[in-house]
């Protein structure tokens, strides 16, 4: 869905369009008016345009982009009053990424916001000069944006990344199947964080007695067929944020509830749509904070002085539906620690 077009509007155009709507008179070149019930408001931003891009649509990522917008409204700069804003979704082909990525680097704007790692990829690699934001980046590292000493390969490139910890994961997925022995885990080989997380799983789960069984899903149509192919082979299933899994998950929760085999997430959204638990960030704050970047840089701050950022606090996002749906009950000790989503949709 496409937020706005790529031209940047000038703020006598913008005073014009206020005109029509709201019959307000005048025009500013330092400032913007908007009409409420009981007064003007005057924006005192420049005109400045935004170009946000994600690899898929799914809940997830697109609240990271409502927290984004609605903190650079709050700081000033209003899509359709001085910022215009054009978004594009990949819808999950890469070689589109790669196209709008180009077409991003061609028009020139004042900053280009990469929401996932291969959309980031693909701006990185298409533009030296245009500042670039990245987040909802599990591991900036391995996706090559950043080198071990956290600093960007490119010196027009910052971000936001949250590198989730892998052991309160599997601390979770014992506390809530503690007899299960095989962790099943559907992926995107081509997803760099998604690989990452499987060799982190390889690497800590032997200790705990626990195997990792794990099978790709390289479309989002994939997801299904492979979750089914863990019926009789996992006691568990784990899914990291890679982005084909969330963009079919409710083929995931479906298979998994016929399978009766609980699916442990790391998103809230993951859990309103099917899971059964999840630990990680919340996506609206994620999106805040990467907003708080943006707006430096569009406040003419020079990207390469603010430096990428990790945010890994986490929230424990529960659902008794979900789990009993899916063969398991969640424990009152669990419960009084997590948010439980069955009660806050109710509300």
């Amino acid at each position: 869905m496409t937020i706005a077009s790529t031209l940047r509007l000038s703020l006598c155009t913008a005073a014009v369009s206020a005109i029509s709507m709201f019959g307000l008179v005048g025009c500013s070149n330092s400032a913007t008016e908007t009409a409420t019930d009981d007064a003007v408001v005057t924006t005192d931003k420049p005109a400045k345009t935004l170009a946000i891009t994600q690899i898929v649509e799914h809940p997830s990522l697109d609240e990271i982009r409502r927290g984004l917008l609605e903190e650079l409204a709050d700081n000033g700069y209003v899509e359709g009053e001085n910022l215009t804003v054009n978004f594009q979704s990949a819808q999950g082909n890469l070689a589109t990424a790669g196209q709008i990525a180009k077409q991003f680097a061609g028009d020139l704007p004042d900053a280009i916001v990469a929401i996932s790692t291969p959309s980031a990829q693909s701006i990185v690699s298409s533009t030296t000069t245009v500042p670039v934001i990245y987040t909802a980046i599990s591991d900036p590292l391995a996706a090559k944006l950043i080198d071990d000493k956290n600093v960007p390969f490119q010196s027009n490139v910052t971000g936001l990344s949250s590198q989730l910890p892998i052991e309160p994961q599997l601390d979770l997925i014992q506390k809530i199947a503690p007899n299960a022995k095989t962790i099943g885990y559907v992926y995107s080989p081509g997803e760099a964080n998604s690989v990452t997380v499987l060799n982190q799983l390889k690497q800590a789960a032997p200790a705990r007695g626990l195997e990792i069984l794990d099978l790709t899903a390289n479309r989002p149509t994939d997801v299904a067929m492979a979750t089914r192919s863990l019926g009789g082979r996992a006691d568990v299933i784990y899914t990291s944020l890679d982005n084909n899994v969330v963009s079919a998950f409710e083929a995931m929760a479906s298979a998994a509830n016929e399978l009766k085999i609980p699916v442990i997430a790391s998103d809230e959204f993951s859990v309103r749509r099917g899971a059964t638990a999840a630990l990680g960030v919340n996506d609206y704050d994620f999106g805040r904070v990467t907003g708080k970047m943006v707006y430096r840089v569009l406040n003419d701050e020079a990207v390469n002085t603010i430096k990428p950022q990790v945010m890994n606090d986490l929230t424990l996002y529960v659902s008794p539906k979900h789990a009993q749906a899916q063969g398991v009950s969640l424990s009152a000790d669990l419960l009084k620690d997590a948010i439980n989503v069955d009660d806050v949709d109710k509300k």
